[in-house]
């Protein structure tokens, strides 16, 4: 029988446990690494029949229509909208957790100081009488640093995915600031809209009015019956509920605009009726594929799917062992007095191996998580893509059906202007008396509000389309062949530097 030897069994001990540890490794099923999922290059808009534009919308894009009200309506609306400010202050968040991410991943450093006065028990393990005292100080200095290894990409994938969510924050950041301009752009010309069909209305009222004292005359001497009285009466009540309407349209529109702008209606700038401005309908050229990085939700979408993918990284180097180096040096003595003599130097190095083993599936579900997420980022990206192709190719279509109504709608105006002239040539021959051209006056007011009205549709397609364009919006995006792509520099003063708004 082999005598038992302490050292033989000092190292069988270590063997069997290199052995379970050997095991346990080779039993853990680590995930493959993911590469990044085939997401979408362009917009599918592929066969649609619309006009060209020359160029994608400006950064400024609202200047092209020359209104230095609507100028400094969107200046107000962008220096207090709350919108903006809860949008910028996710962009604020986003790039702490940079800061956050990045101060784990490097070399950590504490100090420590501290003093303690203990009396010792006298029926402890050490009564004091054999130590000769009973209360004694333990001071105690140092400093202790610790550095992780990140061998497995664990850190440096938290680090990219928090700079990508950083990216997407700048993104839907610049996302809010086009919506805000765009419903302030919308609601200003749909009052300028109003004004001038309430000038129209008031001429409208006039000509029913004058309708209405003729009709009341030609029955007081019996020429025609009392129904044309009541007729006129009901064409000029008509009239004056369209005008009701009309400025009743208008005051809401400047309680809007009021809101989107963050003052009250009071505060609100003094606005002057103007012409509505002329648009162009069309689209850029290779729309379909710059798209992509046109439209702000989009490519907050791709930053996305990229964070999320680094999250799987992240959740795939769980499985791996953590490797790590503690130092420590300091003083420490139970004699303050002595405290800064050479002999209270003390001095510490523990490298160590920290492994999972058994954790109850915990690492395999987090790993699941991040794989839903990652799958629901491309689907919104998909998504976003889908909505991008349908508003663009719905506004295109738009604008371009209002600009053939507006063509049609010019020659009903203009054969109305012709037939008012003809109506005052004949009065002034005496062939005719003034109800025809009056008639034929409330027929050219009704095409002239037709055509305000379609104006008014035109700017507000025009608008609509170059938010679906982007609005001016241009980022540089994560590359699109593999999960390997260098983040980009970020501007921590607010705007990323690829964003206009």
């Amino acid at each position: 029988m082999t005598p038992y030897s302490p050292i033989r069994h000092g190292i069988g001990r270590r063997a069997l446990l290199a052995c379970a540890i050997a095991v346990a490794v080779a039993g853990c099923s680590i995930p493959a690494k993911l590469n990044r999922p085939p997401v979408r290059d362009d917009v599918p808009l592929a066969g649609l029949q619309t006009g060209h534009r020359a160029g994608w919308p400006d950064a400024a894009w609202w200047k092209q229509y020359n209104d230095p009200q609507l100028d400094q309506l969107i200046d107000l609306a962008m220096k207090d909208s709350p919108d903006l400010a809860q949008a910028k202050s996710r962009v604020d968040s986003a790039q702490q957790n940079i800061h956050a991410a990045t101060a784990q991943a490097g070399l950590s450093v504490n100090g420590s100081a501290q003093v303690e006065r203990q009396r010792l028990s006298e029926t402890g393990l050490i009564p004091p009488k054999f130590l000769g005292f009973t209360w004694y100080n333990q001071g105690d200095i140092g400093v202790q640093a610790q550095y992780d290894f990140d061998w497995w990409g664990k850190k440096r994938n938290t680090i990219e995915s928090a700079v990508d969510q950083a990216h997407a924050a700048e993104a839907q950041h610049s996302a809010a600031a086009l919506a805000i301009q765009s419903n302030v752009a919308d609601t200003y010309f749909g009052w300028l809209a109003d004004q001038s069909r309430i000038a129209l209305a008031k001429q409208t009222v006039q000509t029913a009015e004058q309708l209405e004292q003729i009709a009341q005359l030609r029955v007081k001497q019996g020429v025609d019956r009392p129904d044309t009285v009541q007729s006129a009466k009901a064409q000029t009540a008509s009239a004056r509920q369209m005008l009701v309407v009309l400025e009743s349209s208008a005051h809401i529109r400047e309680a809007a605009l009021a809101s989107l702008c963050g003052v009250s209606p009071a505060q609100l700038p003094a606005l002057q009726p103007r012409a509505l401005p002329e648009v162009t309908t069309g689209l850029p050229d290779n729309v379909g594929v710059d798209l992509i990085a046109r439209r702000p939700d989009i490519a907050a979408s791709l930053w996305q799917v990229d964070s999320a993918l680094r999250q799987t990284d992240v959740a795939r180097a769980e499985f791996f062992p953590d490797i790590s180096i503690s130092a420590m040096a300091g003083l420490s003595s139970i004699d303050l007095d002595k405290m800064f003599n050479a002999g209270s130097r003390v001095f510490g190095l523990t490298p160590a191996l920290h492994l999972p083993i058994f954790t109850g599936g915990l690492l395999e579900a987090n790993y699941g998580v991040s794989k839903a997420q990652l799958d629901a980022a491309v689907a919104q990206y998909n998504s976003s893509v889908l909505s991008a192709a349908r508003d663009v190719a719905t506004q295109s279509l738009t604008a371009d059906q209002i600009q053939g109504r507006r063509k049609e709608q010019a020659r009903e105006i203009a054969a109305n202007q012709q037939l008012l002239a003809n109506a005052q040539s004949r009065v002034k021959r005496g062939v005719s008396d003034s109800r025809e051209t009056l008639s034929a006056q409330a027929q050219l007011l009704q095409e002239q509000d037709s055509d305000v009205s379609l104006q008014g549709q035109a700017l507000s397609t025009d608008i609509s389309l170059i938010k679906a364009l982007g609005g001016g919006y241009r980022a540089s995006l994560p590359a699109q062949a593999s999960s390997d792509h260098p983040s980009s520099p970020l501007n921590l003063s607010g705007d990323a530097p690829n964003e206009r708004h």
